[in-house]
C-alpha cells in the first residue's frame, strides 16, 4: 500500500472514504486529503480561532516593526556612541538601519522552504526564539560593526513577513483573506508609529539599549502565546504526518529503508531550499511584481533616513518630537489598510463572474494601480516641501501621502502572490521579500548623495520618476498576467 501527500501533485478525486482517517483509495494508493468538519482542516477551524491566530500573527508582526523602526530617529546617537566619532558619516547611520533589510532578504531563502517540510508551527517558533536572542546581543554591543551585525542577525530570523500571508492562506478562501492580509499589514503600521515615538523619549532619558530590552520582552511575550496558542497550518505538513502516523499503525513504517528515508528527505529539503529561486525566476509575473513592489517600498526607508536629518536640521526638531512625527506615516498607511480592508475582497467579488466561483488573482491589483499612480507624486512633494521648508503640517501631510500610497500598492500585490501561487505561496513571498529587502538595503543608502548633489526637490524628483517608470507593471499584470501566469508551473491555473 502507497500513502501519498505529495505537495508537487494535486489530491486525487475520491473512489473510496476511510471515514476515521481521511483516507481516499486509488488503485493501489490511498490519497490522503480532509473530509468535512475535519478538525484539522485549518480551513474549517471556528472563525473566532482562526482571528485568535491572526492576531498573534499581527502581535509578532508589530514587535518585528517596533524592533527595527525604533532605533531609526536615534541612528547618529548610536553610531557616536559606540564609535566615539564626534561626526558619525550619514551612510553608516543609514546602513545601521537599512542593514535590517539584508538580513531579511537571506532569511527567507531558509526560512519559506523549512516551513514547507517542517511545517509553519516549527519554523516560527525556531525564529521567533532566535529573533529573541539576536535582540539581546544588539542591546548588548559595545561596537558599532557588531550592533550592524546583531541587527542583520535580527532581520535574518523574522518569519513573520514571509509565513504571515502564507498562514493566512492557510486558514482563508481567496474571497475571505483580504480582511485578515489588511490586519496583519495594519500591525507593523502600529509598530512604525510607536516605536520611533516612545525611542526617542527613551532615548533622551534612559538611553537606547532600553528601547531594545522593551523590544526584546515584547517577542518574549508573543512567543509564549505561540508556543502555546498556535497551530500547525501547513495543509501538506498535516497529511504527512497522518500519513506517518498509518505507516506506523499498520507496520509498513518498521520494514521502511530508513537510510532510503532520509535520502528521500535531505532530497525534498534540498528541492525546497531551491524552490523559491525556480519560482521565482521561472515566472515573469513575479519577477515584474517584485521590482515593482521591491521599489515602491524601498520609499519607506528612504523617508525613515532623510525624515529625521530634515526635521532635526531645517526645522530645529528635538530626538522626541522627530520619533513622534513618525505617527504621520503610520497615520496614513492606517487609512490605506482601512480602505483595502473594505474593498480588497468586494472588488475581487464584484469582477469575479458569476461563472467563475474561483475568480482571478488579478482582480486583486485595481487598488495597486491607484497606489501606484499616486505614490511617485507623494514623493516628489515631499522632496520640494523639505526643499522650500514649507510649514511642518505640509510636510507630515507628505509622509501620510506616502504612507497610504506605499501600502495601497503593498497589499494587493502580497495578495495576488498568495492567490496566484496556492501552497507555494510561501516560496512565492521569498522571492517578492528578497528582492524587495534587497533594494530597500541599498536604493536608500543613494537618499543622502541625492539630496546633497540635487538638493531633497529634484533629489526626490529623481525617486518620483523611477517609481512612475513602474507604474505601468500592475496594469500590464492585470490585462496579460492571467496568459503570463500559465508559462509557470507554480501560477498556472489547476
Amino acid at each position: 500500500m502507497n500513502i501519498v501527500a505529495d505537495e508537487q501533485q494535486p489530491l486525487l478525486t475520491p473512489n473510496s472514504e476511510d471515514a476515521e482517517y481521511g483516507l481516499f483509495v486509488k488503485q493501489d494508493e490511498v490519497i490522503l486529503d480532509f473530509e468535512d468538519g475535519d478538525p484539522e482542516n485549518p480551513r474549517e477551524w471556528t472563525a473566532r480561532f482562526k482571528w485568535c491566530i491572526v492576531l498573534l500573527l499581527a502581535s509578532m508582526a508589530f514587535t518585528v516593526t517596533f524592533t527595527c523602526i525604533g532605533v531609526v530617529p536615534v541612528a547618529s546617537r548610536i553610531v557616536y556612541e559606540l564609535s566615539g566619532d564626534s561626526d558619525p558619516s550619514s551612510s553608516t547611520s543609514a546602513l545601521l538601519v537599512t542593514i535590517w533589510e539584508l538580513g531579511e532578504a537571506a532569511g527567507p531563502l531558509l526560512i519559506a522552504p523549512l516551513s514547507e517540510v517542517f511545517g509553519r508551527y516549527a519554523v516560527m517558533n525556531g525564529c521567533n526564539i532566535a529573533f529573541i536572542l539576536s535582540t539581546f546581543l544588539a542591546a548588548t554591543s559595545q561596537s558599532t560593526k557588531l550592533f550592524i551585525a546583531a541587527r542583520m542577525l535580527t532581520g535574518l530570523t523574522v518569519a513573520s513577513n514571509v509565513l504571515n500571508p502564507a498562514i493566512i492562506g492557510d486558514m482563508y478562501e481567496s474571497e475571505k483573506r483580504g480582511s485578515a492580509m489588511s490586519l496583519v499589514m495594519l500591525a507593523p503600521l502600529i509598530g512604525g508609529a510607536v516605536g520611533p515615538a516612545i525611542s526617542g523619549t527613551i532615548a533622551q532619558t534612559l538611553g537606547w539599549r532600553e528601547i531594545l530590552y522593551i523590544a526584546a520582552g515584547l517577542a518574549v511575550c508573543c512567543e509564549v502565546l505561540f508556543l502555546t496558542c498556535f497551530r500547525e497550518t501547513y495543509k501538506m505538513c498535516i497529511l504527512r504526518k497522518r500519513a506517518a502516523k498509518l505507516l506506523r499503525d499498520s507496520g509498513e513504517f518498521a520494514g521502511m529503508d530508513r537510510g532510503k528515508s532520509r535520502h528521500e528527505n535531505m532530497m525534498k529539503l534540498w528541492h525546497s531550499i531551491t524552490r523559491p529561486f525556480a519560482v521565482f525566476f521561472g515566472s515573469e509575473v513575479l519577477l515584474l511584481l517584485s521590482l515593482f513592489g521591491s521599489v515602491a517600498f524601498s520609499y519607506f526607508y528612504v523617508m525613515s533616513i532623510s525624515l529625521p536629518n530634515i526635521l532635526q536640521e531645517v526645522y530645529g526638531f528635538t530626538p522626541a518630537q522627530t520619533g513622534s512625527a513618525f505617527i504621520s506615516f503610520s497615520v496614513g498607511s492606517f487609512c490605506s489598510v482601512l480602505l483595502c480592508n473594505f474593498s480588497l475582497d468586494r472588488i475581487y467579488i464584484r469582477l469575479r463572474s458569476p461563472s467563475d466561483a474561483r475568480g482571478k488573482p488579478e482582480y486583486r491589483l485595481p487598488m495597486a494601480i491607484i497606489g501606484a499612480v499616486f505614490l511617485p507624486l507623494a514623493v516628489t512633494a515631499y522632496g520640494w516641501i523639505a526643499q522650500f521648508r514649507l510649514p511642518v503640517p505640509l510636510l507630515l501631510l507628505s509622509v501620510a501621502l506616502l504612507g497610504f500610497t506605499l501600502l495601497l500598492t503593498i497589499i494587493p500585490l502580497s495578495a495576488y502572490v498568495v492567490d496566484a501561487c496556492g501552497i507555494y505561496s510561501a516560496s512565492a513571498m521569498t522571492g517578492v521579500i528578497m528582492t524587495r529587502c534587497l533594494m530597500g538595503t541599498f536604493l536608500p543608502l543613494t537618499t543622502g548623495p541625492l539630496a546633497e548633489n540635487l538638493g531633497y526637490g529634484w533629489g526626490f524628483s529623481c525617486l518620483g520618476a523611477l517609481s512612475l517608470s513602474l507604474a505601468v507593471v500592475p496594469v500590464l499584470i492585470l490585462r496579460y498576467g492571467e496568459k503570463w501566469r500559465q508559462r509557470s508551473e507554480v501560477t498556472r491555473d489547476v
